[in-house]
Protein backbone atom coordinates (compact mmCIF):
# COMPACT_ATOMS: atom_id res chain seq x y z
CA UNK A 1 0.00 0.00 0.00
CA UNK A 2 1.04 3.71 -1.00
CA UNK A 3 1.93 5.81 1.96
CA UNK A 4 -0.21 9.17 2.04
CA UNK A 5 1.52 12.52 2.27
CA UNK A 6 1.52 15.06 5.34
CA UNK A 7 0.42 18.74 3.74
CA UNK A 8 1.31 21.82 5.38
CA UNK A 9 -1.72 23.69 4.83
CA UNK A 10 -1.31 27.81 5.08
CA UNK A 11 -4.08 29.57 6.75
CA UNK A 12 -5.23 33.40 6.38
CA UNK A 13 -2.94 35.51 8.70
CA UNK A 14 -6.34 37.24 9.94
CA UNK A 15 -10.29 36.67 9.43
CA UNK A 16 -10.31 37.84 6.00
CA UNK A 17 -13.68 38.26 4.28
CA UNK A 18 -12.44 36.18 1.21
CA UNK A 19 -9.92 33.25 1.86
CA UNK A 20 -9.33 32.99 -1.86
CA UNK A 21 -8.26 36.58 -2.04
CA UNK A 22 -4.46 35.43 -0.09
CA UNK A 23 -4.78 31.69 -0.65
CA UNK A 24 -4.77 29.44 -3.99
CA UNK A 25 -7.03 27.24 -5.38
CA UNK A 26 -4.98 24.43 -4.65
CA UNK A 27 -5.34 24.88 -1.03
CA UNK A 28 -9.07 24.07 -1.11
CA UNK A 29 -8.90 21.18 -3.48
CA UNK A 30 -6.16 19.34 -0.92
CA UNK A 31 -8.47 20.28 1.87
CA UNK A 32 -11.20 18.34 0.42
CA UNK A 33 -9.06 14.93 -0.04
CA UNK A 34 -8.15 15.32 3.68
CA UNK A 35 -10.28 14.04 7.04
CA UNK A 36 -7.38 13.88 9.66
CA UNK A 37 -5.36 17.13 10.53
CA UNK A 38 -3.30 18.68 13.10
CA UNK A 39 -3.65 21.71 14.74
CA UNK A 40 -2.64 24.35 16.99
CA UNK A 41 -6.37 25.34 18.04
CA UNK A 42 -9.23 23.06 17.10
CA UNK A 43 -12.18 25.40 17.26
CA UNK A 44 -10.28 28.16 15.21
CA UNK A 45 -9.34 25.20 12.38
CA UNK A 46 -12.79 23.92 11.89
CA UNK A 47 -13.96 27.96 11.43
CA UNK A 48 -10.96 27.72 8.76
CA UNK A 49 -12.39 24.36 7.54
CA UNK A 50 -15.58 25.99 7.43
CA UNK A 51 -15.13 29.22 5.96
CA UNK A 52 -12.64 27.01 3.21
CA UNK A 53 -15.92 25.01 1.86
CA UNK A 54 -14.89 21.59 3.09
CA UNK A 55 -17.76 19.94 1.67
CA UNK A 56 -17.27 16.46 4.14
CA UNK A 57 -19.62 17.35 7.53
CA UNK A 58 -17.19 18.86 10.16
CA UNK A 59 -18.22 16.26 12.64
CA UNK A 60 -16.27 13.39 10.69
CA UNK A 61 -13.22 15.49 10.45
CA UNK A 62 -10.46 14.35 13.29
CA UNK A 63 -8.64 16.73 14.93
CA UNK A 64 -5.43 16.19 16.58
CA UNK A 65 -4.18 19.49 18.84
CA UNK A 66 -0.46 20.11 18.89
CA UNK A 67 0.20 22.78 21.53
CA UNK A 68 2.19 23.42 24.81
CA UNK A 69 0.37 20.60 26.03
CA UNK A 70 1.03 18.14 23.88
CA UNK A 71 3.31 15.24 24.79
CA UNK A 72 5.92 14.07 22.46
CA UNK A 73 5.21 10.53 22.33
CA UNK A 74 1.55 11.82 21.35
CA UNK A 75 3.20 13.36 17.86
CA UNK A 76 4.49 10.07 16.27
CA UNK A 77 0.85 8.62 16.83
CA UNK A 78 -0.92 11.33 15.09
CA UNK A 79 0.73 10.23 11.89
CA UNK A 80 -0.18 6.40 11.52
CA UNK A 81 -2.99 6.97 9.30
CA UNK A 82 -0.16 8.26 6.37
CA UNK A 83 1.06 4.24 6.89
CA UNK A 84 -2.42 3.72 5.81
CA UNK A 85 -2.44 5.19 2.71
CA UNK A 86 -4.46 8.62 4.16
CA UNK A 87 -3.25 11.98 3.66
CA UNK A 88 -2.84 14.35 6.81
CA UNK A 89 -2.92 17.66 6.69
CA UNK A 90 -1.03 20.23 9.62
CA UNK A 91 -2.89 23.63 10.33
CA UNK A 92 -1.12 26.38 11.40
CA UNK A 93 -3.62 29.06 13.91
CA UNK A 94 -1.56 32.02 11.10
CA UNK A 95 0.32 31.49 7.94
CA UNK A 96 2.24 28.76 7.34
CA UNK A 97 2.74 25.57 9.35
CA UNK A 98 6.15 25.18 10.34
CA UNK A 99 7.59 28.80 10.38
CA UNK A 100 7.58 29.84 13.95
CA UNK A 101 5.08 27.34 14.72
CA UNK A 102 5.00 24.18 16.06
CA UNK A 103 4.34 22.25 13.34
CA UNK A 104 7.98 21.89 12.90
CA UNK A 105 8.09 19.36 15.27
CA UNK A 106 5.53 16.91 12.97
CA UNK A 107 7.69 18.00 10.01
CA UNK A 108 10.85 16.89 11.66
CA UNK A 109 9.54 13.74 13.00
CA UNK A 110 7.85 13.06 9.15
CA UNK A 111 10.94 13.40 7.78
CA UNK A 112 12.55 10.50 10.03
CA UNK A 113 9.78 8.07 9.18
CA UNK A 114 10.57 8.50 5.37
CA UNK A 115 7.09 10.14 5.08
CA UNK A 116 6.26 12.27 2.19
CA UNK A 117 5.91 16.51 2.73
CA UNK A 118 4.41 19.11 0.50
CA UNK A 119 4.26 22.63 1.62
CA UNK A 120 1.21 24.16 0.07
CA UNK A 121 1.64 28.00 -1.00
CA UNK A 122 0.33 30.66 1.25
CA UNK A 123 0.73 33.91 3.31
CA UNK A 124 3.71 34.36 5.50
CA UNK A 125 3.89 37.36 7.48
CA UNK A 126 7.56 37.61 8.10
CA UNK A 127 8.37 37.06 3.92
CA UNK A 128 5.48 39.85 2.62
CA UNK A 129 6.75 42.56 5.13
CA UNK A 130 10.28 41.48 4.26
CA UNK A 131 9.42 42.03 0.46
CA UNK A 132 7.46 45.36 1.68
CA UNK A 133 10.37 47.02 3.77
CA UNK A 134 12.91 47.85 1.08
CA UNK A 135 15.53 46.36 3.72
CA UNK A 136 18.37 43.51 2.14
CA UNK A 137 15.94 40.68 1.25
CA UNK A 138 19.55 38.67 0.05
CA UNK A 139 20.69 39.14 4.03
CA UNK A 140 18.03 38.74 6.59
CA UNK A 141 17.40 36.92 10.21
CA UNK A 142 14.10 36.50 11.82
CA UNK A 143 14.44 36.30 15.75
CA UNK A 144 11.58 35.42 17.47
CA UNK A 145 9.78 37.16 20.33
CA UNK A 146 12.94 39.13 21.94
CA UNK A 147 13.05 38.93 25.75
CA UNK A 148 10.31 39.85 28.18
CA UNK A 149 12.09 41.86 30.90
CA UNK A 150 13.24 45.29 29.55
CA UNK A 151 16.71 45.43 30.55
CA UNK A 152 17.08 42.16 28.39
CA UNK A 153 15.13 43.44 25.59
CA UNK A 154 16.62 46.85 25.04
CA UNK A 155 19.66 44.80 24.98
CA UNK A 156 18.54 42.41 22.52
CA UNK A 157 17.39 45.55 20.13
CA UNK A 158 21.22 47.13 20.45
CA UNK A 159 22.26 43.91 19.13
CA UNK A 160 20.04 43.50 16.45
CA UNK A 161 20.61 47.17 15.31
CA UNK A 162 24.51 46.80 15.78
CA UNK A 163 23.95 43.53 13.28
CA UNK A 164 21.54 45.39 10.95
CA UNK A 165 23.93 48.16 10.31
CA UNK A 166 27.38 46.16 10.22
CA UNK A 167 26.31 43.11 8.05
CA UNK A 168 23.40 45.00 6.13
CA UNK A 169 21.28 42.38 7.22
CA UNK A 170 17.68 42.79 7.76
CA UNK A 171 16.25 41.69 11.56
CA UNK A 172 12.71 40.75 12.20
CA UNK A 173 11.37 40.12 15.17
CA UNK A 174 7.86 40.20 16.59
CA UNK A 175 5.36 40.38 20.01
CA UNK A 176 2.84 39.33 21.78
CA UNK A 177 0.26 41.55 20.38
CA UNK A 178 -0.56 43.16 23.04
CA UNK A 179 2.74 44.05 23.76
CA UNK A 180 3.53 45.83 20.55
CA UNK A 181 2.96 49.31 22.18
CA UNK A 182 5.91 48.23 25.06
CA UNK A 183 8.29 46.75 22.29
CA UNK A 184 8.03 50.03 19.88
CA UNK A 185 8.81 52.03 22.89
CA UNK A 186 11.75 50.55 23.46
CA UNK A 187 12.52 50.65 19.72
CA UNK A 188 12.11 54.36 19.46
CA UNK A 189 14.06 55.42 22.90
CA UNK A 190 17.15 53.05 22.30
CA UNK A 191 17.89 53.21 18.30
CA UNK A 192 19.63 55.67 16.98
CA UNK A 193 18.04 58.17 15.06
CA UNK A 194 18.70 57.09 11.68
CA UNK A 195 18.39 53.48 11.88
CA UNK A 196 15.75 52.39 9.93
CA UNK A 197 12.76 50.59 11.13
CA UNK A 198 9.80 48.52 9.22
CA UNK A 199 6.47 48.50 10.91
CA UNK A 200 3.96 45.58 9.37
CA UNK A 201 1.03 45.20 11.03
CA UNK A 202 -2.34 43.47 9.81
CA UNK A 203 -0.50 41.90 6.79
CA UNK A 204 -2.95 41.23 4.06
CA UNK A 205 -5.71 42.47 6.47
CA UNK A 206 -7.70 45.26 5.28
CA UNK A 207 -6.26 47.38 7.78
CA UNK A 208 -2.95 46.75 6.88
CA UNK A 209 -0.06 49.18 8.00
CA UNK A 210 3.65 48.42 6.29
CA UNK A 211 5.42 51.38 6.69
CA UNK A 212 9.65 52.32 6.74
CA UNK A 213 10.74 55.52 8.18
CA UNK A 214 14.08 56.05 10.79
CA UNK A 215 13.25 56.31 14.37
CA UNK A 216 13.36 60.18 14.08
CA UNK A 217 10.42 60.02 11.44
CA UNK A 218 8.72 57.67 13.66
CA UNK A 219 9.21 60.06 16.91
CA UNK A 220 6.66 62.31 15.33
CA UNK A 221 3.53 60.32 15.31
CA UNK A 222 3.62 56.41 16.50
CA UNK A 223 0.81 53.90 15.16
CA UNK A 224 -1.40 52.56 17.19
CA UNK A 225 -0.55 48.59 17.36
CA UNK A 226 -2.11 47.74 20.48
CA UNK A 227 -3.39 43.83 20.44
CA UNK A 228 -2.71 43.78 16.33
CA UNK A 229 -0.29 41.25 14.80
CA UNK A 230 2.88 42.92 13.82
CA UNK A 231 6.05 42.41 12.62
CA UNK A 232 8.97 44.76 13.33
CA UNK A 233 11.97 44.70 10.92
CA UNK A 234 15.37 46.81 11.60
CA UNK A 235 17.60 48.21 8.85
CA UNK A 236 19.49 50.26 6.27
Amino acid sequence: MKNGILYLIPTTLGDTAETMDVLPVKVNQVINTIDEYIVENEKSARHYLKKMGIQKPLQEIILHPLNQHTEAGEISGYLNSISEGKNIGIISEAGCPGVADPGAEVVKLAHEKNITVVPLVGPSSILLSLMASGFNGQNFAFNGYLPKERGERIKKIKELENLAIKRNQAQLFIETPYRNMHLLEDLIANCDKQTRLCIACDVTLATELIKTKTISDWKKQLPELNKRPTIFLIGR
